[in-house]
């Protein structure tokens, strides 16, 4: 114990910094910091274990019926006359006698292919005197109604039908959707993050009665496109809506109410797992499952749809089976990438589920990380002692034990108790331990020799270094200060988008000439670029040099800035470019100014809850539909602007709350109609705040009127609407909270 003390003092330095590495990979662990690297290393880790371990075999249980390239070149493109796949079902259940059936499709629009309706209008317009027309037409409505005939084969039978959750701006909502298996507020005490749909594509109501039920079948890939996991639920206005697979799974073991797994840990509780009858279903704070890949494509039996219509499949291959219609062809865009094949059906996801939650192997991921928090500190404490105290020969065979003693642990829990521990993270801790200690001595002595001044060149705009040149008595500082400034941030609306529309070459010249005109303003305006990232700008003012104007020259950069990109238009269009909108949003209050970083990259920057807050506007500029927004402590500092108060807010990470307004120019500048709107508005505005509902409502209503196009007058129409029906109360303080970035 003396040597190992005495090994500690001698390498003081050494130990804190293998600590902090420790630290570091526990910190990622946990989720106060995340490295993208480690993320994909453990994706690729996981992709491995489960190749290595997945039972492989044929699923004869779960057959799936395949709309395949053969079945389409036989009957015609995709979506087939609802007769047909009427004409399907009715051979399924009644000549192979199969027990259940689960469409990965959606039936949302009515079907029109059989002229029906275009007869109908006759009847009903230029032929409705003519009574032999009328009685043909009588007798042929029963055969011509594809969707009655449909529906009409769902009837009585175990059926489930498929449909999409959507959660793109904007989305459209068509069909209906079955009855949610919960609601919000059933599983609002399991501090839950689920995936929200904004709308949905689900199938026509007559379908939606006549079967048993439906199940979203949404499979959301990882970052790197891979599905590894299935959202069990999806959230949609306050209700919880079951996954196709767990619909299936439900119904086949006649259990008409889920369960809930919760574990308590004192005043905190934490949803687990779903219950399914003795089924247990693990789900993550998504309420995501891991997909239990039994093995590459064919892991289940197929037979192609159209041997099924004309009965060209043997009756001993269906019969008693859980039937799954869905596709292989290429044109039908189902083909993923998963873990055991880059290409891979979508159907058979499903079947990887529904098999899992029969044969209870949906596995466990170690959402809580107790398990991986302790190999992770036990190896790395482990391997800081052993580096101190032995020789580096020794070190080395100490980093290779660990490394397989902890990959036999982790698969002993994953094929023995089902438990998904991340491997990664302590892997790549144990060899950066070892390799740090290894390299030490080459590192010890870098020092940063950069100069204050160098450093000053490099992050303010040459137009303020001159004039701090010009200015020997004054005593700048790249130290760490704090003050009041102000702060912008620009993003572009849309970028993903536009990034996806152009090639990396045309992407480069469209940023470049959108960002230069950009810096050039702020240049002009005695503003410092603080970063560039990616297609966002982060700018201030009020240091190195003191500015007493801060609020006033941002916000001129700022309404030049949206000035500028508005001429620029005819330029993007004329190079094929797509058009660019961009929205800022602008503090002002105390920030921390200096100069930040490590030893190997310094750079000015600020910090601070000002700083935060900037950001946060920035994000609610597409929400209000304004393209600057700036805070009321900004506002305070340039009252010749006309501004519209938007609204009194409570961003993400923030109590407190802050007036927000949209600014629209010198007052002197603001034609008189213009301002007249914004004095009703106001007016509408305190009606609102005073909880005078009908008085808003009327204001709004005829400002909607004369300008529909603004968004902010249909936010405040919805509230009103639902405070009609819900009364805040007399405690209400008029403040909307936002709960994303």
């Amino acid at each position: 114990m003396k040597t190992l003390w005495a090994a500690i003092q001698r390498h003081g330095f050494q130990a804190i910094i293998s600590l902090v590495i420790i630290v570091f990979f526990a910190a990622h662990v946990t989720g106060h910091l995340r490295w993208s690297f480690i993320d994909e290393m453990e994706l690729r880790s996981y992709d491995t274990r489960l190749n290595l371990t997945k039972p492989g075999g044929v699923d004869s249980r779960i057959v799936i019926v395949d709309i395949d390239e053969k079945s389409l070149s036989a009957i015609g493109r995709w979506p087939w006359k609802r007769d047909i796949l009427a004409s399907v079902v009715d051979q399924l259940f009644d000549y192979y006698q199969i027990d259940l059936l689960g469409f990965d499709a959606v039936f949302p629009e009515a079907d029109k292919s059989s002229g029906l309706e275009t007869l109908e209008n006759l009847a009903n317009n230029e032929l409705q005197d003519q009574a032999d027309f009328l009685a043909v037409l009588e007798k042929l409505r029963t055969g011509l109604d594809y969707d009655s005939r449909f529906a009409q084969s769902l009837k009585n039978r175990r059926i489930i039908l498929g449909y999409a959750m959507i959660d793109e701006d904007d989305a459209a909502r068509s069909g209906v959707l079955p009855k949610p298996a919960f609601s919000t507020k059933t599983l609002s005490p399991y501090a839950l993050q689920p995936i929200e749909a904004t709308g949905f594509a689900s199938n026509m109501a007559p379908f939606e009665q006549a079967s048993v039920t439906s199940g979203h079948f949404n499979a959301l890939p990882d970052n790197d496109g891979i599905t590894r996991r299935v959202p069990m639920f999806y959230a949609f206005q306050g209700n919880y809506y079951e996954s196709l697979s767990l619909a299936i799974a439900r119904v086949l073991l006649n259990e008409p109410e889920l369960g809930l797994d919760v574990v308590n840990q004192g005043n905190y509780q934490q949803l687990e797992a779903l219950l399914v009858g003795n089924r247990r279903i693990p789900v993550n704070s998504h309420l995501e499952a891991l997909v239990p890949y039994r093995g590459e494509q064919d892991s289940y039996p197929y037979v192609s749809i159209v041997d099924v219509l004309y009965r060209q499949v043997e009756p001993e291959r269906l019969r008693g089976a859980i039937v799954l219609i869905g596709t292989t062809a290429k044109g039908l865009f189902d083909l993923r990438a998963t873990p055991v094949s880059e290409v891979y059906p979508g159907v058979e996801i499903h079947a990887n589920l529904i098999a899992g939650i029969l044969d209870n192997r949906i596995l466990q991921a170690d959402y809580g990380k107790g398990g991986e928090l302790f190999f992770m500190i036990l190896a790395g404490l482990s391997m800081t002692v052993l580096m101190l105290w032995v020789t580096p020969l020794w070190t080395t065979i100490a980093a290779v034990v660990l490394s397989v003693g902890l990959i036999w642990s982790n698969f002993y829990f994953w094929e023995n108790l089902n438990l998904v521990l991340n491997l990664a993270p302590t892997l790549l801790m144990i060899w950066g331990l070892f390799l740090f200690n290894l390299s030490y001595g080459y590192f010890v002595e870098t020092r940063n020799k950069r100069q204050l001044t160098g450093l000053f060149g490099q992050y303010i705009p040459p137009q303020l270094v001159d004039e701090m040149s010009q200015n020997p008595s004054a005593k700048f500082s790249m130290e760490g200060d704090s003050r009041e400034m102000t702060v912008l941030f620009s993003d572009v609306r849309g970028f993903t988008s536009i990034s996806e529309s152009l090639n990396p070459r045309q992407l480069s010249e469209l940023m470049n000439t959108f960002l230069t005109p950009m810096t050039h303003l702020i240049h002009e305006h005695r503003g410092t670029i603080d970063k560039y990232m990616g297609d966002a700008i982060m700018a201030f003012w009020g240091a190195p040099l003191r500015d007493a104007e801060h609020p006033r020259h941002a916000l001129a950069a700022a309404m030049a800035m949206i000035d500028k990109l508005d001429t620029m238009q005819g330029e993007f269009k004329s190079r094929g470019w797509p058009q660019i909108k961009i929205g800022i949003g602008i503090n002002t209050g105390v920030m921390n100014v200096g100069n930040m970083g490590s030893e190997f990259r310094m750079a000015y920057t600020i910090l601070g809850d000002a700083v935060n807050l900037g950001s946060r506007l920035e994000g609610l500029t597409k929400q209000y539909g304004a393209s600057i927004i700036i805070s009321e402590f900004t506002r305070k500092a340039v009252p010749e602007y006309a501004c519209r108060e938007l609204d009194r807010v409570r961003v993400k990470g923030k109590e407190k709350p802050v007036a927000i307004f949209q600014p629209l120019g010198l007052k002197i500048d603001i034609p008189a109609w213009e301002m007249e709107e914004l004095e009703q508005y106001h007016q509408a505005l305190q009606h609102y705040r005073h909880q005078q509902w009908q008085e808003a409502k009327a204001l709004f209503i005829e400002l909607e009127m004369h300008r529909p196009q603004r968004l902010l007058y249909h936010i405040y129409l919805e509230r009103i609407a639902h405070f009609l029906h819900h009364e805040p109360g007399d405690d209400w303080d008029g403040v909307f909270t936002h709960t994303s970035k």
